[in-house]
Order: structure tokens, then sequence, then C-alpha cells
């Protein structure tokens, strides 16, 4: 998703030139507001890249304010000499770096912020707001943020509740209450913020709280009462436009807040004007063309902790390159003459498309030292394309070697290549490394691709794959690029990846742990999920065809029911006609508004009205059902392989950081499960005749894990005991026994157990409950006094994250956390969440691959028909034989619980029935 960066200038013009006292150029002219500005600019250009930008000011002369309210900020003293001598420099700083500036006459800075940020926010695009401006926080919505990059601090909606103690949708309201002294604006005299936050809290908007004010006791009621005239003003006052017609300040629309290329030579002359001597070489090397070599910042004013050094990137000197293009018979043989003598070879295809089922072998690519690469065409087409080598022969000559387990091979994603072998009747062996998968066990939160890794490992720039096929609508297919050029990017992907596989191997050799992981775990769970995928599972279209049919009648049958609430038709997908009806003619309390003052019927709101109002309930269930027809009944069917009637999956090794898996096309993985509707779409996942369906599943496995990590003595004895741990943790936490606890109770206990390893505050916790904060502290309190192991172990984990800026599973997998020792409040909380629940969900993916692993040597050792056919976070799914399901039904489980020796047994629960629903 695109980003938008908006820079509060006037806001940083002031907080800079505060900042430091006593800055000056060599001349005397002050200089003090240009340095913290610039530096400023740097941290965030560096820190927060975004695809649009504006810096904006306020403008010189009066705005509407101004003339609603002849007091307003009338108590603030005229810009200091110092400062204002400095405004243009800032501005060529600005612009040199390439971001645009705004400046509109009439209105402040805020206003143009907020207009920008409404339009973000409606064409999808998420807006960061810098800025220290507490007003701005009206603006924040799922789509738009506050970032301070002086103090760091990040406010999003759940960030604005916490610290205002309201939403951002109330944020108006709070201030017209009390008031804005650094604007002149009053508020009602004796309210506080936690007043204001108070009767927000309770009324929901200052409309409600007026209506009711006659109710509020207390002087502070008193002076509500007499302030009830100001307080439409008050709220004009504060609330930020966000309808400016910037037409002429974006002659080409967004477009016009393009970032730029800096302006070197600008800011050479600027920062030699003023003495900066840093900046100064800066700028001149790049001038250069140089890389700078000194500390850009010397002091920098706000300047963050450094990020732990995750893996030390290598730059080694250029390879030189001898690649060449297999066109006679000759030249094959004397390449396949060097495949079988190379100790290992890099081996790529080139083909018709990314659908691994569909695609085509164009041709081949081999590289067996660095910087020697080959390339064999075998499917270009055009009046350019010369002559190849006949398609079925060259495979025929091949595929010996391609199919030899002594002759050693690596890849880059290697289980795509072997789907397009397998496609021609080719079965790979001889896989010993693949470089995705190389990289993803080093550094799991870095990029993967080979273009990202040529140039974090090896120091090169790649040959993008758009480069010679183009993009969009003018794209052409791999088999229309000429030889020439199809023959250098082919050649050196061999060969980049030759080389990535030794720089990345190094690393490994020196990380044992790490290494066995990406042994043992990694690169025999790739083979098991190309068997998974290459098999599929069966579905059955009819059924799901009924079920959309019969889900289109739910979905008419809603639609007339929400027409005879509402009293009219209307579209059930139009947020403006739902709020009218909602608000206008329904009157249905607002809940919270948009950015434009307009009230919400966002999915937060409509499940806040669905629990007293009829119509949102129905519209609610309404868009749960049109999800499913759409993503499911309606999908899944046109998904079919034609050749094999099944669906198949793509499941992704390197995409998560905690070592999950990841499932697309279809996503299989996202199926509801809790729902009547979710269950009857596994039933349309069936087994073929004279099977069944068996599924196997760890029972609280994340729960078993914070168990044996933390060694915390009552969670042990609870699972040695095989006692139903909500209920014990209730116990523990209520002070009774098991046989006394309520089903409320144990609710409260689940909520508790499942909250904490995923680092849920008493906040979130009071959310997920509805219950009173101080209330949900007190449970969260109550558990960490009986369970003070488990405590320990979240202090413990926090401490060696900031220590090493990662964790680390039962297996040694590294799950990186860049943010821990960030010095923004919400990031660095973030992290600690994270690394409390990475060990726990890192160590579950590392047992169900390991589990995956050794079921499938199973089934391979034992000459057994069953196949593995999912895998879905913490269950295995199978495809079996009638005759081996009472075999594989008391097996499965007991293989599952014994893949690993914990401190707390592991405990898996089997299911066998005709379909996918009826085996969970």
């Amino acid at each position: 998703m695109p980003t938008l960066l908006l820079i509060d200038g006037s806001s940083y013009l002031y907080r800079a030139f505060h900042a430091i006292q006593s800055l000056s150029a060599p001349d005397g002219t002050p200089s003090n507001a240009l340095y913290g500005f610039v530096n400023m600019l740097k941290k965030l250009r560096e820190k927060t890249p975004a695809d649009y930008i504006a810096c904006v000011f306020d403008a010189k002369g009066k705005t509407f304010r101004d003339e609603l309210y002849p007091e307003y900020k009338a108590q603030r003293p005229p810009m200091p000499d110092e400062l204002r001598v400095q405004i243009e420099p800032i501005h060529t700083a600005v612009r040199a770096f390439g971001i645009p500036i705004l400046m509109v006459d009439g209105v402040e800075a805020d206003d143009v912020i907020g207009t920008l940020a409404a339009w973000g926010t409606q064409h999808g695009i998420e807006t960061i707001m810098s800025t220290g401006d507490k007003d701005m926080a009206q603006l924040v919505n799922a789509h738009v943020r506050i970032e301070n990059s002086m103090s760091g601090e990040v406010l999003d909606e759940a960030g604005v509740l916490e610290k205002f103690g309201v939403r951002p949708d109330q944020i108006v309201d709070y201030l017209a209450l009390v008031g804005d002294t650094s604007d002149n604006v009053p508020g009602v005299p004796k309210c506080g913020p936690k007043t204001a936050a108070k009767w927000l809290g309770e009324y929901g908007s200052l409309d409600q709280l007026v209506a009711n004010a006659d109710g509020i006791k207390g002087v502070v009621g008193q002076n509500l009462r007499d302030t009830l005239a100001w307080l439409p003003m008050a709220k004009t006052l504060v609330t930020i436009k966000c309808d400016v017609d910037l037409q002429a300040e974006l002659p080409h629309g967004v477009e016009s807040l393009k970032p730029q290329a800096t302006d070197w030579a600008t800011l050479h002359s600027l920062f030699n004007r003023y003495a900066f001597k840093t900046w100064t070489k800066e700028a001149e090397a790049h001038l250069q063309s140089k890389p700078a070599t000194t500390d850009l910042f010397a002091t920098d004013l706000f300047a963050e902790q450094p990020v732990p050094a995750t893996i030390e990137a290598t730059t080694p000197a250029k390879v030189e390159r001898h690649y060449e293009c297999i066109l006679t018979e000759a030249r094959l043989d004397d390449w396949l003459v060097k495949l079988l003598a190379a100790p290992i070879v890099a081996v790529d295809t080139e083909t018709t498309s990314l659908d691994p089922f569909a695609a085509r072998i164009v041709g081949l690519s081999f590289s067996c030292e660095p910087g020697v690469a080959a390339y064999l065409p075998l499917a270009h087409r055009g009046p350019d394309a010369p002559e190849q080598l006949p398609f079925d022969g060259a495979l025929a000559k091949l595929k010996p070697w391609l199919e030899s387990a002594t002759h050693k091979k690596l890849g880059q994603n290697l289980k795509y290549d072997q789907h397009v072998f397998a496609n021609h009747g080719i079965a790979l062996a001889g896989i010993v490394d693949d470089t995705m998968l190389m990289s993803y066990v080093l550094a799991s939160h870095e990029k993967h691709n080979m273009d990202d890794l040529a140039a974090r490992e090896l120091g090169e720039t790649t040959i993008h794959y758009e480069d010679i096929c183009g993009k969009g609508a003018k794209a052409i297919g791999f088999d229309e690029v000429a030889v020439p050029d199809a023959t250098a990017y082919a050649a050196e992907d061999a060969d980049i990846t030759f080389r990535l596989a030794q720089s990345l191997g190094a690393k490994l050799a020196t990380e044992p742990a790490l290494e066995k992981l990406y042994r043992d775990i990694e690169l025999p769970a790739r083979e098991v999920l190309f068997r998974m995928e290459r098999t599929g599972i069966l579905l059955d279209p009819h059924k799901l065809a009924r079920q959309s049919h019969e889900l289109g009648l739910r979905l008419i049958a809603l639609e007339r029911q929400a027409y005879e609430l509402a009293g009219q038709p209307f579209n059930l997908a139009s947020p403006k006609q739902i709020g009218e009806i909602f608000f206008d003619q329904l009157k249905l309390p607002v809940i919270k508004k948009t950015p434009k003052g307009a009230p919400s019927t966002d999915e937060e709101v409509l499940q806040e009205l669905a629990r007293d109002f009829p119509l949102p309930k129905v519209l609610l269930e309404h868009r749960s059902l049109s999800k499913l027809k759409s993503t499911y009944t309606d999908k899944l069917p046109l998904m079919i392989n034609p050749a094999t009637g099944r669906v198949h999956t793509s499941f992704s090794q390197a995409v998560a950081v905690t070592g999950r898996l990841a499932s697309s096309e279809p996503n299989l993985q996202n199926i509801p499960a809790r729902t009547e509707e979710g269950r009857r779409i596994r039933e349309a996942f069936i087994a073929p005749e004279g099977c069944k369906i068996v599924s196997a599943d760890y029972s609280q496995i994340e729960l078993r894990i914070m168990a044996h990590l933390s060694g915390d003595a009552a969670l042990l004895k609870a699972f040695a005991e095989g006692l139903d741990i909500h209920r014990a943790t209730a116990a523990e936490v209520f002070g009774c026994t098991p046989d006394e606890v309520s089903h409320e109770q144990r609710r409260y206990a689940k909520t508790i157990n499942f909250g904490l390893i995923y680092g849920m505050s008493a906040f979130g916790l009071a959310s997920q409950l509805e219950i009173e904060r101080s209330a949900a502290q007190t449970y969260i309190d109550r558990y960490f006094g009986r369970f003070p192991g488990v405590a320990a172990y979240m202090e413990r984990t926090r401490a060696e994250a900031k220590s090493h800026g990662y964790v680390e599973t039962v297996y040694g997998r590294r799950l990186w956390l860049p943010e821990i020792n960030s010095p923004n409040p919400m990031r660095r909380a973030g992290a600690e969440r994270a690394a409390i629940n990475a060990p726990m969900q890192g160590t579950a993916a590392d047992l169900i691959k390991l589990a995956m692993i050794d079921v499938a040597r199973w089934l391979e050792s034992e000459k057994l028909q069953s196949r593995l056919v999912l895998q879905v976070h913490d269950e295995l799914v199978l495809e079996v034989p009638d005759s081996e399901v009472a075999l594989v039904r008391a097996e499965l489980p007991k293989r599952m619980a014994g893949i690993a020796n914990l401190a707390v047994p592991l405990l898996a629960e089997v299911g066998v029935g005709m379909n996918w629903d009826e085996a969970h």
C-alpha cells in the first residue's frame, strides 16, 4: 500500500529553534533552527520512506479562525527575529531534499495536512503525520497515524485512546471541553483532561453531553452549563478542516507530491554557508559520486538507539563474468560433462508462467563456478529467435543428471523449479541447498528474493525480470524475449545463486544451531511440502455450488430483511447510504466519526450497534456470508486443476518471521472453522472413493511450550496431570478448587491464558472480557502471583531480546526484533510483546514441521499409500485408504506427540471422516 508522509513544518520550526541554543554561522547569522530542522529531515528520509511527501508550513497573514474569533492566538508573541531569518534557508533545504512545500493562504498548516490525510484515507493510502501537535490526533484513523520524530512517539487509534483517554473521533469534543491555551481557545473552566475523558466516555459525544448538562453535578457541572453558548465556537476553532481547495498548489494531483532527487549542489552551498562541516563533506562526496565515510551526526538531537546488527553484510570484489548461450549439440555435450563432474551445480528454469502447475520450460541455466554460467534456450519464439536444440531431445539428454540423487544441485526457491520439471515428467533429485531458505534461516525478517539477496550479500545489482519482459499490459512472455537478453538474465540467475550459496553457506557454517535448523527442518520440510502441493486435495464442486446457491438465497433474504428494517431499499455496500439510514432516519447513536466528521459505519461501529439494534446485526451477517460466497464457494471450484480434479495450494516457507507456513492460491489456512458456514465449506474437501480424511492437531501447543520455556511449577504440574488447563488456571486465579470453577471463570481464565502469550495488556484484556481495566489488571496480577515462573520468563525474555536483538525458539530459530530498543514507547512495547510470543509460536512452527517430516518418512518407509495433503498451523491432514485408517489413526498422534522431549507432554488429537469437517 502506498504511503504519504506529511511533515508539520510549522510545528518542527519552533521545536528545532528551541532545541539548540546559541548556534550560528561564521558571520553571526543564527543557524540553530536550520540545523535542527535539517537533522529532522535527514532522519525522516532515512527512517520513513514514502511514495508521496509534503512539508506544510503556515502561510503569512490571518486565517478564517481569526475572522471567527479575533482573540484566536492573540496571546502569542511575534516570531523571534533569530528564527525569522532562518525561514528562507529552511525552505531552501526542504526543497533541496526533494520535498514539496505547501503553504495555503487563509488556513493553517493543520488544515492542509487534514485535507491531505483525508484524501489519503479515501484512496487507500497509508498516511504518516510527522508532528508534535496534539490537535492532529483528531485525524488519526486506521490509515492515518502520528509519528513524532523528536520524541519517538507513535499514535495510532489505540495510542490516541491510551494517551488521551478518548478515541480519535472524540478528540475535537475533548479539545473543546479542555480548551487550547496555546491557541487561546477557552474551554469549560475547571474541566481538565480527566474530566473531559470521563464525560465523553459516559456520554459518547459533546452533543450528548450538552443534552444532559442539567444532570452534571458540582462546580464543574455548573461551569459546563455556563459555557454552553461558547462550546459550538470552541469546537469550530479546534476542528481541523479536511476540505481545503489544493488544486492551485497541486496542479498534477498527488503526483505533485512525489519526492524528487536530492539537489546536492544547493545543499553543499547551504551547508558551506552555515559551516555545517560534516554535512558539507557528505554533499561533496555525493557530488563526486563517492560515499561519505564520516559520521553525519556528531551531535544528533533526535538519534534513536542503534538497532542490533543482524547478519553482517559483505561486499566482495566484483566477479568477472563468462556467460554463454547453448545452441549446438556439441556445446550441450560439453556442458553436460561439466555438470556430471562438478561437486555442485546451481540450476534454474525460465518458464511461461508463475503458476507452478501451469508453467512450461522456456529454457534452463546452470552454473558450477563463480562468474561462469550458461543458458540453454529451448522454446523461444519470434522472427528473430535463433534455431534452438530440439526440446524433447535436450531434456532427455539432461534427465539422467537432473534425476540423479548423487549429483548435487542448489537453487533459489527450488520447490517451484521442481514442479516445473515434474510438469515435463522429470523428478528433480539431489537438491542439497536452497538459497532462499538459507537466507530465511539466517535472517527471517529480511527479504529473500534473489535481487535483494544479491544486493545485500554480493553487492551486485541484477537484471530484473521487468527489465526484459516489461510490465502491465505491455509485458511479454519470457518465450518472446530475445535470446541474447534471455541469456544475460538467465545465466546471471544461475551464477548469482551459486555465489549466494557460497556466501550464505559460510555464514551458516559459523552458526551450528542455525545450520542444524536449516539441514534438519527447513530443507526436509521443503521436500515434504513439494509432495503435498503435488498431491493436492480433492474437492466436491457440486457441494460448493449448492452451498453457493444457498448462500445466495440467504443473502437475498437478508437484503429484504434489511430493507424492511430500514423502511426502504438501499445499497448494503454503500457507507453513505448506510449512514443516512442509521443516523438521519433511525437516529441510531453515533459511535465514532470519519476524518471528515461524518458518522462512521465501519466494522467496529456495526459490531457495537449490533448489540442493541437489529439492522446493524443483519448487515454484519450479510457481509460475513457475502465474503464466504465470493472467497470460497464461488472461487474454489474455479481453482480445481482439470487434470487432477484437485486444488493445489502453494505453501510458502520464507514469509512468516516465526517460521510458520503460509498458504496461497488458494489460501486453505484461513477457511473459517468456528462458524457453521465455514465448517460446511470444509465439508467440500473430501476423500476419494475407498479413502478417509484423517486430521490430527496439537492440543494447546503454545500454552504447553509456555510451560516448557517458563518452567513454572504450577503449569508443569497441571499439564503433567492432564488437567483442563483453563479450569486449573481459573482455580489459581480465583482461589477455588477446580470443581468450583464456574463457566464464566473458566472463560476469563482461557482469555487470560491465550492473551498473555500474545503479550495482551490490561487494556486489551478489559476489552476482550468487557470489564473495567482495573479489574483486568487485578486478574493479571493474580495470574502472575500464582504463576511466578511465567512472569520471570517474560522478564527474562525481554532482557535477552534487548541484549541480543532477537529471541530464539527451542530449536535455535532466531526471531529478530529490530524495534526492541527503539526510543519510541509504542514500537518498543510491540517488540516486547512479540519477544514473548515469538518463541512459542516459532517453536510450535518448528514442531509441526518436524512432525510433518517424521510422518512423511514413516509413510514412505512403511510403503503406505496414505498421503499428507494439508498442513494448517498446528494440524496435519492426510488422505488415507480405508485399509490403513486404523493404523494411521493409532500411529499418527503418537508420532506427533513423540516428536520432541519437552518438559510437558505433547498431545495430538485425531479425527476421521469422509471430509475435512468430519475429521476435524
